[in-house]
């Protein structure tokens, strides 16, 4: 069985991206209705039964909408450190104990035959992760949400095999766009969003050659678009002596649908 990985969903309208091995079913994060996740798990082909975690990144409504219906309906176990178990749990709802599962930032753990890795980002919520996942020698990180870049997250990212990372906006359309003073100072704040830059200036200093697709993602509907975040991306990249479509692949992942489904 080989390691996948789809995003049924990204966006500040609701986030969920989808990983599987054959022993493990996972989901990050659920920030759509249960309706609509179920509705892309069905395009994809997966039966939410068959469902075994859904992880979550941070307690923001775009990333736990869909949560607390989709275990209560099929009995999911859901992923969280304490802090955001604190702060989401009266809004999940009611759950089963034995679905109340509590990990650590910065820890390990596995589902299944899934090797799990979570490390902190930097963003306005309590105790925000990232995730890298492992199998048979693959990798795939998830870092969205996150105002800044450590060092750790690039220590832990950089010899990942396929990278879901943000390029939430673009700068200028940001500072003369339509988002009150606050918001905009919010969004490019240490615990805000990667710009296109942002995600750029990351890939161009951090590649090895081992990324094999790239997914640019949590696109702002106000303040970029796929095109720009892409051809920014792709700029950057090629200055630095890469060849896209040869050494790398970049995409874009969709607010609304599905990407493709990608085995690593």
């Amino acid at each position: 069985m080989s390691f996948k990985f789809c995003s049924i969903a990204s966006g500040s309208s609701g986030n969920c991206q989808y990983i599987e091995t054959d022993k493990a079913k996972i989901l990050v994060d659920a920030g759509l209705s249960g309706k609509k996740i179920q509705a892309g798990l069905d395009l994809i082909g997966v039966d939410p039964n068959s469902l075994n975690g859904i992880l979550v990144t941070h307690e923001h409504k775009d990333h736990i909408q869909g949560v607390g219906i989709l275990s209560r309906r099929f009995n999911i176990p859901i992923y969280a450190n304490n802090n955001t178990w604190e702060v989401m749990r009266e809004y999940l709802g009611k759950l089963k104990e034995e679905n109340i599962k509590i990990i650590k930032n910065n820890g390990d753990f596995e589902i299944g035959n899934l090797g799990i890795n979570t490390f902190s980002t930097s963003h306005d919520a309590i105790d925000s992760m990232g995730y890298n996942f492992n199998y048979k020698n693959k990798k795939v990180s998830i870092v969205t949400d996150t105002g800044v870049i450590t060092d750790n997250i690039k220590s832990k990212i950089q010899d990942s095999d396929l990278l879901f990372l943000e390029s939430n906006h673009d700068v200028e359309m940001l500072k003369v766009g339509s988002y009150p003073y606050y918001l905009k100072k919010r969004v490019l704040s240490h615990e805000g969003h990667l710009s296109n830059e942002d995600a750029g200036n990351l890939l161009a200093e951090i590649f090895q050659g081992r990324f094999q697709k790239i997914f640019l993602a949590h696109l702002s509907r106000e303040n970029n678009f796929p095109e720009l975040a892409y051809q920014t991306v792709v700029n950057i990249m090629t200055a630095k002596g890469i060849k896209i479509n040869k050494d790398i692949e970049i995409d874009i992942a969709h607010r609304h649908q599905p990407t493709v489904f990608c085995t690593i």
